[in-house]
C-alpha cells in the first residue's frame, strides 16, 4: 500500500476507525461503478462523515480518539474550531470533551450582518486546534487556517477523521507549515477492507490504481 505525510498516532485506531466508518456506510467503496465527485473525479470512493453523527457509538469513539490527539500533540487549546460544515457537529463534540470554548469558520465572510466568517468568540493570541472531518486537497480546510490566523490566532494544528492521502494535500500543508494528524487515511482503509474481506484482491488492484492518479483514473 502507500505511505503518505500525515501523522497517524495509533495504527489499531487507524484500523478501527476505517472499520466503523465502513460499517455505517460513511465510506463506501464501489470499484466497479465508481461515484463523480463535484470536482469531476471518477473515484470508487465516497466518504461522507457527517453520516457518524447518526450512530452514538460512532461519534462518541470519534470525539474520544480525536481528544486524545488533541491533548497528545498540542496539549489542552484555548479553543477549538471546527470548518464548515463538515466538522462543525464534531468540533463542537470535541470542545465538549475538552472542556474548550468552540468556534466555526465559514469558506468565506457572510454578505450580510456582521460579515463574519468566524462564528463565535476568539480573542487574539489564543491556541486553537482545528477539527475537520475530511482532507482531500486540503483547499477549503488550510483555507480556515487562513481565516483563523489573520483574526489572530496561534493554530497550533489540526485533526481530521480521515484522509485521502493525496499528495496535493501533501504538499499544501507542507507548504503552509501546518500540522495535520488524521485518525485514519486511505492507507488503512484498504487494509482494513481486505482484512473484513470488503473487497476482493482485483477491488484491491483498482483502489490503489485510482490512488496512483485519481484526477486521470477511469474504471
Amino acid at each position: 500500500l502507500y505511505t503518505f505525510a500525515y501523522m497517524i498516532l495509533n495504527k489499531d485506531t487507524a484500523k478501527k476507525t476505517a472499520e466503523v466508518l465502513l460499517k455505517v456506510k460513511a465510506i463506501k467503496l464501489s470499484p466497479s461503478d465508481p461515484f463523480r465527485w463535484a470536482s469531476g473525479w471518477n473515484s470508487p470512493i465516497y466518504c461522507d462523515n457527517r453520516v457518524t453523527l447518526s450512530y452514538p457509538y460512532v461519534r462518541v469513539f470519534i470525539k474520544e480518539e480525536i481528544s486524545k490527539i488533541v491533548e497528545i500533540k498540542y496539549g489542552k487549546p484555548d479553543v477549538i474550531a471546527g470548518v464548515a460544515t463538515g466538522a462543525i457537529a464534531i468540533g463542537v463534540l470535541v470542545a465538549q470533551e475538552l472542556g474548550v470554548p468552540f468556534i466555526y469558520v465559514r469558506p468565506e465572510p457572510k454578505s450580510h450582518g456582521r460579515k463574519n466568517q468566524i462564528e463565535g468568540h476568539l480573542e487574539s493570541g489564543q491556541n486553537v486546534v482545528v477539527i475537520e472531518d475530511l482532507i482531500s486537497t486540503g483547499k477549503s480546510s488550510l483555507n480556515a487556517v487562513r481565516a483563523l490566523k489573520e483574526a489572530g490566532a496561534v493554530v497550533k494544528g489540526m485533526v481530521a477523521i480521515f484522509s485521502y492521502g493525496f499528495d496535493l494535500a501533501s504538499d499544501n500543508f507542507k507548504n503552509s507549515n501546518v500540522s495535520l494528524s488524521t485518525l485514519s487515511n486511505y492507507t488503512y482503509l484498504l487494509e482494513q477492507a481486505m482484512d473484513s474481506k470488503y473487497i476482493t484482491e482485483k477491488e484491491l488492484e483498482t483502489l490503489s490504481e485510482w490512488r496512483q492518479d485519481p484526477k486521470n483514473w477511469k474504471s
